[in-house]
Parts: structure tokens; sequence; C-alpha cells
């Protein structure tokens, strides 16, 4: 039983009225975390900033391979998402929704066990990323254990929510309440159904997804975690923390409820435009474009009604830096809101995808939104949690200026960097010639831009540790036992009902009742009957969320016409699996593509363009969102000698001068566990990939034949000998592979008797099984 039903008991309430108290420790625990991951967080941000401009800070050659790029920056969003956001918004939920509730929490334990519970999550996910143990999937890179108690403490955390929505005091659900509940619902389908997983080991997995399902799947969750992760839950700490700061009252009720259903039945739609120009149906990333341009008016909507909140309170923003960092978060969300609906519109997205013009965008939300309306919540709520006034005041404005400039100094050049990436790939000379064709001539000239943002993020560091001694030191001031306020309130009474809708005000006989009653929906008065039916509101939800999500899942997973077979691609081999597991590993998804669009400027770089059909086996798939280093998609194609692999994991400047990927040298000095291949192939086996007993019983076997095989050619190339059983061996298999499928002969089958009339049978082609000649028919409606 919760602690506030005893209370609610004592014997010393006024008549007809309850007594209860806040669990506040609670929220002082999740705001200490907030801080302190938010300072790790950046901390492995400026890390891997610092790897983008030199090499040497990877440490590869001072024998660390966990500190490398690929294996720190998948650390560095997990930490700054679910640990210092994810801290955050559980921060804002636990302190506004009991004080809109007049109630405590439902139970004290399931606050603990879902605090608790949570750190541990992202302690798991600070020792296994760097260990290489990640899905490759992102923002869901965390092992199959690590998922199931996420979802485990998601339910204690729903649990306990709902179930304080049950016992509330107050009948009426106030907007933030209304976005916390789409947090609770939609991050729970999504993360669930994204992370569906065939286990191969007790941390190893493939997605049971595969090629283009897995990427349409990955970025429906992957958009809507920025959705229901790091926008509804700060829209909901936006409407209680910024009111309450401005001592103002929200501008519009009629405008947030529109924003909230808007955002709740538009937002789970526009996940698709992440794709455009890749092998999803092109009807998919169409799809997603429309829904993420209507996303621009209800976004700036809740935008508006955060800054006209402030109408009579501006003065004040000039002298209290609260207010200063709510004013640019809420500002930071409106440009964010605007830049996304503008990089979904296919022409756009043809230009800005793959560069840097991605980070500066991501980061401009999560440094600007996200991260100063958690300041401005921190700081708001330090005297109020700690009983004692803010230890340096002063430090608070310094914070906010060091941290604009910083944002500023991040995302201003790595726009610039962008947009010089994107035109340096697509510029062809006079004579019709790549002007660049070279990916290295592309990277190099953007050095100086990533210098800058090294400055940038590192202000914003400084201002985060401004702010966590802040915090350590307002704590050492604290009272040595808190006071518990006491608060009275009516329970809930039984048989409520809402006064009847008022009549409209259009006179009779004008027009017509229809339009009478229009006018009375728009009024939105109705509306008042669903803030006291939580459960109603819950399901209407999750309708919004689960319907959207099906009209595309649905189509997306039948129509077989989508996704054209090709006679020549056939499963990798056991070894080139562990290769390709090796990759998955070490982060190379992280900085390379292997998705050619059907574009000149793309063709002419890396070759002929992607296809649904080259994916089919691929569990999960690997087409990657930025390239740090050149698309891999036909790499087999263009680099077939093993030396020039060993060389280039061995000091990536001696075949590529320029090249910012650090070396691997434990790739060369590490041996492979052929013992473990087996297994991964029975789980890609139980997933549909068509390899036979056979293939399961003597995977170990048909490894280390092709491994000596390539082995050889390597000694034969004047490499080095004695190395077929190193990891680096089963990586240049897979890489080796890439792409060579396309260029395969196809058997001919055995003849058959002619029949007048009829052609003779011919051999399967190695491109799409359907759609005339000259038409991709896997392009999905091109």
């Amino acid at each position: 039983m919760s602690s506030h039903a005893s209370i609610a008991s004592a014997g010393t309430a006024s008549a007809g009225l309850e007594r209860f108290t806040y669990d506040d420790d609670v929220v002082r625990k999740f705001v200490m975390a907030t801080v302190v991951w938010g300072v790790v967080g950046m901390l492995v941000g400026v890390i891997i900033a610092l790897q983008m401009v030199n090499p040497m800070f990877n440490l590869s050659l001072q024998g660390s391979e966990w500190t490398s790029f690929g294996r720190l920056r998948p650390l560095h969003t997990n930490a700054v998402i679910f640990a210092f956001a994810g801290n955050a918004v559980f921060a804002a939920i636990y302190y506004s929704s009991q004080r809109l509730l007049k109630t405590r929490m439902f139970s004290d334990l399931l606050s603990r066990i879902h605090f608790w519970g949570w750190q541990l999550i992202i302690v798991s996910a600070a020792l296994t990323l760097p260990l290489g143990l990640t899905q490759a999937k992102e923002y869901a890179e965390l092992e199959w254990p690590i998922d199931i108690a996420v979802v485990l403490v998601w339910v204690v955390f729903a649990v306990n929510y709902f179930g304080t929505l049950a016992v509330r005091r107050e009948r009426h659900l106030y907007v933030a309440i209304w976005f916390y509940i789409a947090t609770v619902v939609a991050i729970a389908i999504l993360y669930i159904f994204n992370n569906l997983v065939m286990p191969a080991g007790a941390l190893k997995s493939y997605s049971i997804y595969a090629g283009s399902q897995d990427a349409f799947m990955q970025w429906w969750y992957g958009h809507n975690a920025v959705a229901f992760f790091l926008t509804t839950p700060f829209l909901g700490l936006m409407y209680y923390f910024l009111p309450k700061a401005a001592d103002r009252p929200v501008f519009s009720y009629r405008l947030s409820i529109v924003h909230f259903w808007t955002i709740v039945f538009i937002y789970i739609w526009a996940g698709p435009h992440h794709l455009h120009y890749t092998a999803v149906p092109e009807w998919a990333s169409t799809l997603g474009m429309l829904f993420s341009v209507m996303l621009w008016m209800p976004s700036w909507g809740g935008m508006l009604n955060g800054l006209l909140t402030l109408r009579g309170a501006w003065n004040r923003v000039a002298t209290d830096p609260i207010l200063k960092f709510f004013v640019v978060g809420v500002t930071f969300y409106g440009m964010s809101t605007f830049e996304g609906p503008l990089l979904s519109v296919k022409s756009v997205n043809a230009l800005s995808h793959y560069t840097d013009w991605t980070i500066a965008h991501v980061h401009a939300g999560a440094l600007g939104w996200v991260g100063f309306m958690s300041f401005g919540m921190v700081y708001w709520l330090l005297p109020r949690l700690f009983q004692t006034d803010v230890a340096k005041p002063s430090w608070v404005g310094l914070h906010f200026w060091i941290g604009t400039i910083g944002i500023l100094l991040y995302v201003i050049p790595i726009y610039a960097a962008g947009l010089t990436q994107g035109l340096m790939w697509r510029s062809f000379n006079a004579q019709g010639v790549l002007e660049y064709p070279d990916f290295i001539e592309t990277l190099t000239i953007l050095i100086p831009f990533y210098w800058i943002r090294v400055l940038g993020g590192t202000l914003y560091l400084v201002g985060a540790v401004l702010c966590l001694v802040n915090v350590i030191m307002t704590w050492m001031r604290r009272p040595a036992v808190y006071d518990v306020p006491v608060h009275e309130a009516a329970p809930l009474t039984a048989g409520f009902r809402e006064p009847p809708l008022p009549p409209s005000k259009l006179p009779q006989g004008s027009v017509t009742n229809f339009a009478r009653k229009l006018d009375v929906f728009a009024q939105l008065r109705w509306h008042r009957t669903w803030e006291g039916l939580p459960l109603v509101f819950t399901v209407m939800v999750g309708i919004g969320v689960i319907s959207a999500s099906l009209f595309e899942i649905i189509p997306m997973f039948t129509r077989r016409s989508d996704i054209a077979t090709i006679a020549t691609v056939t499963p990798l081999t056991p070894l080139e699996c562990a290769g390709r597991d090796i990759y998955v590993s070490e982060g190379c998804v992280n900085c390379h593509s292997q998705m050619i669009r059907p574009m000149r400027a793309e063709t002419e770089r890396y070759g002929e363009y992607s296809k649904a059909g080259e994916f089919v086996y691929d569990h999960p798939f690997l087409w990657g969102s930025r390239r740090i280093g050149p698309d891999l998609a036909r790499i087999g194609t263009t680099k077939s000698s093993p030396l020039w692999h060993w060389r280039h994991f061995a000091l990536p400047t001696d075949t590529s001068p320029g090249s910012i990927m650090p070396p691997y040298p434990h790739l060369l000095a590490k041996e492979l566990n052929f013992g473990k291949i087996g297994a991964s192939v029975q789980a890609l086996k139980a997933l549909g990939v068509p390899y036979t007993d056979a293939d399961v019983a003597n995977a170990e076997e048909l490894a280390r034949a092709q491994a000596k095989e390539i082995a050889a050619k390597l000694a034969a190339e004047t490499g080095p000998t004695g190395v077929e059983d190193r990891q680096a061996i089963a990586l240049i298999a897979y890489l080796m592979r890439l792409g060579t499928d396309l260029n395969k002969p196809v058997a001919v089958p055995a003849a058959e008797p002619a029949i007048a009339g009829m052609p003779s049978p011919t051999a399967t082609s190695a491109r799409p099984t359907e759609g005339p000649v000259g038409v991709p028919s896997d392009r999905g409606g091109e």
C-alpha cells in the first residue's frame, strides 16, 4: 500500500478533506541523476568530436579498442537521450503530476524500483556499448537482455503512473498530463515492436525484420522515439514549469487541445521520410514526407502557446535566467520543428541526407530544446526540492550564456559543413565528370568546421559542469531534516457528471442545425469530459498511435511486389556472417552507409544503385544515416585485395591519405571465435535465411576453410602469413562480398524438351524478377 493511503486516513483532516504529502525524495534522485549523466554524456560527445578532427583521440594505437568512435558514438547518444533527457523527463513527471493530480505517487516502492532500475540500465549500456555489444540500430543499440530490463522498468513506471491517475483528487487532467500519458503509451509500443529479436547468445541477437522492412521499422521507431521521448514529455514539462516560472496561465487552452491531438495522430506517420531515395517503397517515404510537412503547424502552435504564455512577463526574462533557459529552449523547439518538415521534402533531403546537416539539426534540438528545458527545470526545482537557496545564483546566468554561445558555435559550423559536404558530393565539372571523385577530398575540407564544433561542445559541457557543481553545493546546504508539508484536498465524488454543453451562439434560423452543432464542437468544451476520464483518454491515444502505425506497417509487410527478389542474391557464408558481426560490433555503420541512392552523383561515385532485393537476408539492415567515410555497398567490386583491407585496418592513412578513420590493430591480433559462428547461423536460419541444416552443423568448418583461402591470398600479395584465425580475416571476407551478388552468373537449369511454339527455358536474370526491362520494380512505385 502506498504511504498516501495511511496519511489520508489520519484523523486531523478538515471535514470532507483528505490529508497527503508529496514524494519529493524520488524527484531529488532523478534531478541529481539528470545532471550527473548529462555531464557524462556531453563529455563523451566532446571526446568523439575530437576523434573527428584527429584519429589519435581514439586511442587505438595505445591499445584501446573500447574508445573508438564507432563504439563511443552510440554510448554518447544513449547517455544523452536515455540518461540525461530520460532522468529529466522522470523528474518532471514525478514532480508535476503529484501536484496536478493532488495525490502522492501510487507506490513509493514502485517509484524507487523505477529509479534504481533505470540507473542500472544506463550503467549496463555504459558497460556493453564500449565492449561492442550492440544491435546497430540507432537509439535501439542495447542488446536483448537490457531491452527486457527496459520493458520491465517501463511497465513498473506505467503501473505507478496510471495507478496515480486512479487515486487522484483532481478530476480534470491538465494538459501536461496528456503529454505524459502519450509518452507512456507510445514508447511502450515503439520500443517493444522495434526490438523484437532472435537471440544467438547471452549478449547477441538479430532483428526479426530484414532489409527494407527492418529499415522501415527502425525509422518508425527512431523518428517517433524523438517524438514521444524527446518531444511530448518536454512539452508536458513546458506546459507546467514555464507557467510556474513566469507566474502566468497558459496562453490558450483550446490551442493546447489542438496541439496535443494533432501531434499524437500525425507524428507517428512521419518516420519513413528518413528513407527517401533508398530501397524502401516510394509510397512509404512519400507518405512520411506529407505527414512531416503537416507537423509544422501543430508544432508551431505549441511553440506559440509557450512563448505567448509569457505575455505580461517579458520584462522578467531580462533578469530571470531560468526564464531565459525556457524561452531559448522553446525557440529552438520552433526552429527544429520548422527545419524537420523542411528536411523531409525530397528535394532538400537529397542534398542533406548522410551529411552533417542532419547532425546540426539534431543537436540544435538536443542542446537547445531538450538541454535548455532540462536545465531550466533543474534550476527552478533546486530551492523547492532542497529547501534552501541556490548556492551560486550568479552561475545560473553564466551557465545560460556559456551554453547559448556553445550551441551557436556547434550548430553554425556544422550546418556549413553539411551544405559543403552535400554540394561537393554532387558537383560535376564542365566535362560532366565528378569534380571531387575522391571521398577524402570532401572530408578533409571540413576539419576546420569540426574544430569549431569541439570548441562549442566544450563550452556547452563547461556549462553543464557548472550546473552539476551548483546542484551539489546546493544539496550540501540542505536542512538536516526536510520539511514535509501536509496538503488537504477533497476526494473525487462518485457519480459526477459534466454540466451540459452550452448552446451554439449562432442565431437560430440563420444557419442549419449542422452548423450550430459544428459551432458547439469547435468550442472544444466536450474535451472537458475526456479530461475527467483518464482510461478513455489513454485508449484514444493508443488508438491514434496504433492505427497510424498499422496503416503503414501492414502494406509494408504484405505487398511483396515492393521487394522484388534477385536470383543471384544468396545468404552470406558463415565466415562472412562472422565478419558482418564484427562490422556491427565495431560500429562501422556509424561512419559508412550501404545504400547507393538512384542519383547520378552517387552511381558515378559508387556504382549501380541499391535495390530492395539485395537486403532480404540482412538482419539488421546496415544502411547507415551518415557518411564520415564512403558508401560500402559495392566495396567488394572495387576493393578485392585482402592486402588493401589489411593495411587499411592497420593504418588507414597508409591506403587513404587524409582519412580520419582510426586504426584497428586489435582486429589484426585477436583470434576469431569460430565456435560461436554456428549459433549465429542457426539464429539466422530460424529467421528465414535459407541456410540448410548442414550449413549450421558445418559452420565452423566452412568458416575455417574460407579463412584459409583469404589468408593464402593475403600471403600471396606479400602480406603476413599464419593469420587465418584473426578477426580481420572475417571482416575482410564480409567487405569483399559486398556488392558482388549482382555480378554473379546464374546457373542455367537443366535443359527441358522443347515444345513447339514455346520458348526454351532461360537463366534467371540477376536483376529483380518482377517488372518490365529497365523498370526496377523493387523501387516500390518509382
